[in-house]
């Protein structure tokens, strides 16, 4: 790479103080917020403005040869947004724009920089929301919501970022521009807009994306139920959905999380409960009066200790302040964690949190764990301190062998965060390598040469799956992927 050369070229595309070359400045690209794991630099960050820049900064990438990869406000928990090839990392955080609110037809068009609650905050005061919140959603961008297809707590009931996202502009590897879907629902053909949704950054750069916004129900009731076991608790949800109740968001936290935040925020949870649920309702108010009361009946008849209901706006904020601020308060009881992400059917729960207490118990840490509960997507975050010897190591097969019991039990190695860099060692235990290869082909029909965001997502050596550590045999393949280029 003549470096100096495609810098002057770059410049010239954004205007030399949107290019970042200064070795100290690019350290901070050199992860994502999976800071606890490998690091690569890379060799140059651009910020362009608009789709055009984003054009003809991929169409220079194209013509040197070069690797690249879009990012956003690199919040992503698998290394998906790490240059492990070097080359070009475009940044999106400038295209942050809102460009056309439909109130009428419920639509939006924004760019893939806009921070995911910066659109519900434009649309909150006519009664409308983004239904989309990660728990990034202060700090996420809208794009890597796309490229992850990022869940949160009401997904249970409002679905992913693909249920949300109805169309986009996408830059190819090539260069050129194509729009996949559009404003109305369901457009004749391949549902190209569904293929891109979760692909990671390895099919292009989404540089607008047409989105889906809903009305605000008409009333919103959040309870919180405390209980003596994560068991008991694990038994409630299963029965709150057998009833047919899809709540808005049903999660749980574990005491870990529970004693972390009580020392925080002082949210007021009971003395000795091992788990709680916040479940919240939306809709009808007559029918969320009917179903609370049922839920009520339901926690009951599993000993529920304090079941409290959010007297008003201001109490359900700190609730869900709570929830929001589950992964921070770990800070208190560790110096370091390995946040999982994995999903198993709603009913095997109880079956696996017990697993996973048993996994921390052989592997001498402390796991401790909020999720989704819902719909099962478990957020075990794995506790160590790097400086001490082998505590690292322990963390790291300790969550291999979290993910191998969601796979055991019919589930996932991700329902949000995705494969990036972290897990793509672990996909040949979820998929044949016939589905791999057939990924490996719809990959190369949008980048042939495989330059956008590679060495994420799909294995391309023999997996390294009987080892503890998935990622650690293909650094091996990364180097010689970045040699390459």
């Amino acid at each position: 790479m003549d470096k100096p050369r495609i810098m002057k070229e770059l410049a010239a595309i954004v205007g030399r103080e949107w290019v970042i070359s200064d070795p100290d400045e690019l350290t901070v690209y050199e992860c994502d917020g999976m800071t606890y794991l490998e690091k690569a630099m890379p060799d140059v960050v651009v910020l362009p403005d608009n789709t055009e820049q984003v054009v003809e900064v991929v169409k220079l990438c194209d013509r040197e040869q070069l690797p690249f990869l879009p990012r956003g406000a690199g919040t992503g928990l698998s290394g998906g947004a790490i240059a492990v090839a070097g080359g070009v990392i475009i940044g999106l955080n400038r295209m942050n724009r809102i460009l056309e609110i439909d109130l009428a037809n419920q639509r939006a068009v924004v760019e893939p920089g806009l921070v995911n609650i910066a659109l519900t905050q434009a649309v909150l005061d006519r009664g409308y929301y983004f239904s989309p919140d990660p728990a990034s959603q202060a700090a996420s961008s809208i794009g890597g919501n796309v490229a992850e297809n990022a869940g949160g707590p009401h997904c249970l009931k409002y679905g992913t970022t693909t249920m949300h996202l109805l169309g986009l502009e996408l830059v190819l590897a090539s260069g050129e521009i194509v729009q996949l879907g559009g404003k109305t629902l369901d457009c004749p053909g391949y549902d190209l807009t569904g293929l891109f949704t979760g692909s990671e950054g390895t099919l292009g750069i989404a540089t607008k994306l047409t989105v889906r916004l809903l009305r605000q129900a008409e009333a919103v009731k959040t309870l919180l139920a405390s209980f003596r076991a994560i068991e008991a608790a694990s038994e409630v949800v299963s029965e709150i959905i057998a009833t047919g109740i899809i709540p808005s968001a049903l999660e749980m936290m574990d005491r870990h999380i529970i004693g972390a935040l009580e020392a925080w925020l002082h949210i007021g949870y009971s003395e000795g409960a091992g788990a709680v649920l916040l479940i919240e309702l939306d809709g009808p108010a007559a029918e969320i009066e009917a179903q609370a009361k049922r839920i009520e009946l339901i926690c009951v008849w599993h000993g529920v200790l304090d079941l409290r209901i959010a007297r008003d706006e201001q109490e359900r904020a700190l609730l869900w302040k709570g929830r929001k601020g589950a992964v921070a308060a770990v800070g208190r009881i560790t110096h370091e964690f390995y946040l999982q992400d994995g999903v198993v059917p709603r009913t095997r729960l109880p079956q696996v949190l017990r697993e996973v207490e048993a996994i921390a118990e052989r592997n001498a840490c402390v796991i401790a764990n909020v999720f989704h509960a819902g719909d099962g997507n478990l957020h075990p975050l794995i506790c160590f301190d790097s400086r001490r010897e082998g505590e690292l190591q322990r963390a790291l097969t300790a969550g291999a062998e979290i993910m191998r019991l969601c796979l055991s039990v019919g589930g996932s190695i991700t329902g949000e965060h995705g494969i990036g860099m972290e897990k793509i060692d672990f996909m040949p235990l979820m998929y044949s390598s016939d589905d791999l290869e057939a990924m490996r082909r719809v990959r190369v029909a949008f980048d042939s040469a495989s330059r956008c965001n590679p060495g994420k997502l799909l294995p391309t050596t023999r997996s390294c799956c009987d080892t503890h550590i998935g990622y650690r045999p293909h650094r091996i393949e990364r180097e010689g992927l970045a040699q390459r280029y």
